[in-house]
C-alpha cells in the first residue's frame, strides 16, 4: 500500500519500504481491534465531559492561591471531578505528588499501621515500590521500618489472580491487599477490570474490613469502568501517565473511600492538616485539560501498542499481550533476546521523539531500580509515560516495554523507527 504519507516517510524520512510494508500490513490486520478501542474511548470521553458539567467547571477554577492554599477553588474542583470520574467518595489530586510511586507510597503509608500486613496479589511489586515496602534498602522509613509485614501471592500460570492463594495468605493481621494492574517489568498481561471485580468481591466476602487497593498506573481509560466502580476501595496513579493527557506537568492522584482518603491526606501533608492545605501552583488548567483529553490520548497510545505487538508478532517475536488480547494498560512487551537489540529498539524510539531526537539512550543505574535500565523518551514533560517512550531493564530475557504517544500517528512512528533501527543494525533477524 502506498499513499502520500507512505511516500513522505520513504523519501523524506528515509524509512525503508520493507519497514513501511510491515507496519501498514499489520495496521490492516488490527483494524477490528482499533474499532473496539474507539468505542471505549468515546464512552470515557463522554463520562469525563459529564463530570466537568456536573461540577460546573469554569475559568475561575484555573486561578490559584498563595501561602497555605486554603479554600483553593481549583484544587477542590479537580478533586471533585476525579471523584466523579472514578465513582468514589473523594480524591486527592495534587502537583505536589511527584510521581506514581509517591502516590502509591502515601496511600500505603496512610492506611497501614505497625503490626498490619500488606499482601500483593499479583506477584512482587514494581521495582520502585520495593524500597517503599522494605524489600530492598534499610533505614529509609519504609513500611518494614514501621513494623508493617509484607508478602505476595504469585499469579497463576495463565495470568489470573490465584484466589485460593489469596485466601490462604490472609491472616488476622492482613489490612491491605493490593493488585498491580499494569505489567511493570513482568511478562504477563495487565490485570483487567473484570479480574479486579472478581478479586475484590472474593476478598471482601472473606473479610469486609480488608482494604482492596489497586495500583492503577497505566490503566486509566482502558475500560468503560475503573477499579473503584467494581469493588476496589482505593486506587492511585500518576498524572504524567494516562489521566494527565500529556498536558499535566506533574502530579499524582488517589481516589477512594472517604475514610481512606482522609487517612492518606494526613500522610500526604501531616496529621491534622491533611488535604486542607496545599498550593496547586497554577497547574489546575493543565490538569483539567489533560483529564479532558485523556481518553483520546490513551486511545492513541494503546492503538500504537497494539500495532507494535502485531508487527513484532508477525516477525516471529514473543510479545505480551497478544494483539487481540483485552488491554488493561498501555504497555506492549517484546522479547528481543539480547541487549544490543534492546538498546537499538530504544534508539529508534528516541529518534522518533519531537524532543531530544538526536540523543542516544544508554543503560544506566537508575535510582530505585534493581538492574541497569535503558530509557527512550523525548517528551514535552520529563518522564511522561503517556508520551512516546520505551524502556527496559538490562537483564535476561531482554524484554523491552513500549508505551505512549500523544497521538496514534506518533506512536506509530515509534514502531517504525524502532524497526528501522533494528534493520539498520542487522538485529531484526536474530529472533525470527
Amino acid at each position: 500500500m502506498q499513499n502520500k504519507t507512505y511516500e513522505f516517510l520513504n523519501k523524506e524520512a528515509g524509512i525503508s519500504t520493507e519497514v513501511l510494508d510491515m507496519v501498514y500490513e499489520a495496521e490492516k490486520q488490527v483494524a477490528p481491534v482499533f474499532e473496539e478501542l474507539d468505542d471505549i474511548m468515546a464512552f470515557n470521553q463522554y463520562k469525563v465531559l459529564g463530570a466537568f458539567q456536573k461540577n460546573r467547571i469554569s475559568d475561575m477554577h484555573f486561578s490559584w492561591n498563595t501561602g497555605y492554599g486554603y479554600d483553593d477553588p481549583g484544587r477542590a474542583a479537580i478533586e471533585k471531578v476525579y471523584a466523579d470520574v472514578f465513582k468514589t467518595d473523594g480524591a486527592l489530586v495534587r502537583p505536589t505528588i511527584v510521581n506514581g510511586t509517591h502516590a502509591l507510597s502515601i496511600t500505603l503509608l496512610g492506611m497501614l499501621r505497625p503490626g498490619d500486613e500488606l499482601v500483593y496479589c499479583t506477584g512482587g511489586p514494581y521495582d520502585t515500590l520495593e524500597t517503599v515496602i522494605g524489600i530492598r534498602g534499610e533505614g529509609m522509613g519504609s513500611l518494614k521500618d514501621y513494623g508493617v509485614s509484607y508478602k505476595h501471592v504469585e499469579l497463576l500460570p495463565d495470568g489470573n489472580i490465584d484466589l485460593e492463594g489469596v485466601k490462604n495468605a490472609i491472616t488476622e493481621k492482613t489490612k491491605v491487599m493490593t493488585v498491580q494492574r499494569s505489567t511493570g517489568y513482568g511478562w504477563r498481561k495487565a490485570i483487567t477490570v473484570p479480574q479486579i471485580e472478581e478479586w475484590a468481591s472474593f476478598v471482601h466476602k472473606i473479610n469486609p474490613d480488608i482494604i482492596c487497593m489497586v495500583d492503577n498506573c497505566y490503566g486509566e481509560f482502558l475500560d468503560t469502568k475503573e477499579p473503584t466502580e467494581v469493588g476496589a476501595d482505593v486506587v492511585a496513579g500518576s498524572l504524567i501517565k494516562n489521566p494527565g493527557g500529556g498536558l499535566a506537568l506533574t502530579g499524582g492522584y488517589v481516589a477512594g473511600r472517604e475514610d481512606l482518603i482522609e487517612k492518606i491526606s494526613y500522610r500526604m501533608t501531616c496529621p491534622g492538616i491533611g488535604g486542607e492545605c496545599g498550593l496547586t501552583f497554577g497547574q489546575t488548567r493543565a490538569m483539567f485539560q489533560g483529564l479532558f483529553i485523556g481518553p483520546k490520548t490513551v486511545n492513541g497510545a494503546v492503538k500504537g501498542s497494539v500495532l507494535c505487538g502485531k508487527v513484532f508478532e508477525n516477525l516471529g517475536y514473543k510479545v505480551c499481550p497478544l494483539p487481540t488480547d483485552k488491554r488493561s494498560d498501555i504497555i506492549q512487551a517484546i522479547q528481543l533476546g539480547n541487549p544490543e537489540a534492546v538498546v537499538a529498539f530504544c534508539e529508534g524510539v528516541q529518534a522518533a521523539a519531537p524532543i531530544d531526537s538526536f540523543v542516544k539512550p544508554v543503560p544506566w543505574d537508575m535510582p530505585g531500580y534493581e538492574s541497569e535500565v535503558v530509557m527512550a523518551a523525548g517528551a514535552f514533560v520529563q518522564g511522561s509515560s503517556i508520551e512516546l517512550s520505551a524502556d527496559a531493564p538490562i537483564r535476561e530475557p531482554y524484554n523491552v516495554y513500549f508505551q505512549g504517544g500523544l497521538t496514534y500517528e506518533h506512536s506509530k512512528m515509534g514502531v517504525i523507527r524502532a524497526l528501522q533501527a533494528l534493520l539498520e543494525k542487522d538485529l531484526l533477524k536474530k529472533n525470527k
